[in-house]
């Protein structure tokens, strides 16, 4: 059984080899993963209201079906380069990580999931509605289908033969087991997300996310060997 300690000191020891490479490759999959929220301030709330305020009840019919379709075309844009271009992307980072643990990744490795974009594409699009599934049902499940699926994006550039089907219920196989102390792991950099708040994510930006992200690849090169 692998130690949370010991994939640790990988971790830490893969991201400092490589630290400024490492912190990018962190950084595009935390812009990635996290996902663009758009909230509105109170101050553009209550210009919104006056705003209504002047106009008729026609007037607001029109403005707000130029909302909606704004909203329309900007989830569809977003979720087109999400399937096409980010998530390939994604598996390149991945790629980067894993084999930064051994010797000095380039960053040439974050374009690896161009280089079978069909399956790379198909397989993360999968992902991503398998979970989107999930989590309309409860944020339990889906968190915890998160945790089933992590380990995809290596296994494609493992494994180049597995279908998208296989390499999904590969990670699932893998993670079987593993959930809960992967979990209790993240969990492990508690202290470091807390000092990020504090810091206003620096020190998330230039330490704990690339240490967090490089640790979660050790893990798969110990699940791996299981």
């Amino acid at each position: 059984m692998w130690s949370r300690v010991e994939l640790k000191q990988k971790g830490k020891a893969a991201f400092k080899s490589n630290y400024w490479r490492t912190v990018l490759a962190a950084l595009i999959l935390t812009a990635l993963t996290t996902g663009s929220s758009m909230s509105g301030s109170s101050g553009s709330t209550s210009s919104m209201q006056k705003l209504a305020e002047q106009l008729d009840s026609e007037q607001l019919k029109q403005l707000a079906a130029i909302i909606a379709t704004y909203c329309i075309i900007a989830v569809i844009v977003w979720s087109l380069l999400r399937v096409f271009v980010l998530n390939i992307l994604e598996v390149g980072c991945h790629a980067f990580l894993k084999k930064n643990l051994s010797e000095h990744a380039t960053i040439h490795e974050f374009t690896a999931g161009f280089g079978n974009y069909k399956r790379s594409m198909l397989t993360m699009m999968l992902r991503d509605v398998f979970l989107a599934l999930w989590f309309c049902l409860f944020f339990i499940p889906g968190l915890v289908k998160s945790y089933s699926y992590m380990m995809i994006p290596y296994i494609l550039i493992d494994e180049p033969d597995l279908t998208p089907m296989e390499a999904i219920k590969k990670s699932c196989a893998m993670m079987k087991g593993n959930k809960w102390k992967t979990f209790v792991l993240d969990l492990s950099f508690i202290g470091w997300y807390l000092l990020s708040a504090i810091t206003f994510g620096l020190v998330g930006t230039f330490y704990s996310e690339p240490y967090r992200r490089s640790t979660r690849a050790a893990l798969y090169e110990e699940l791996k060997k299981m």
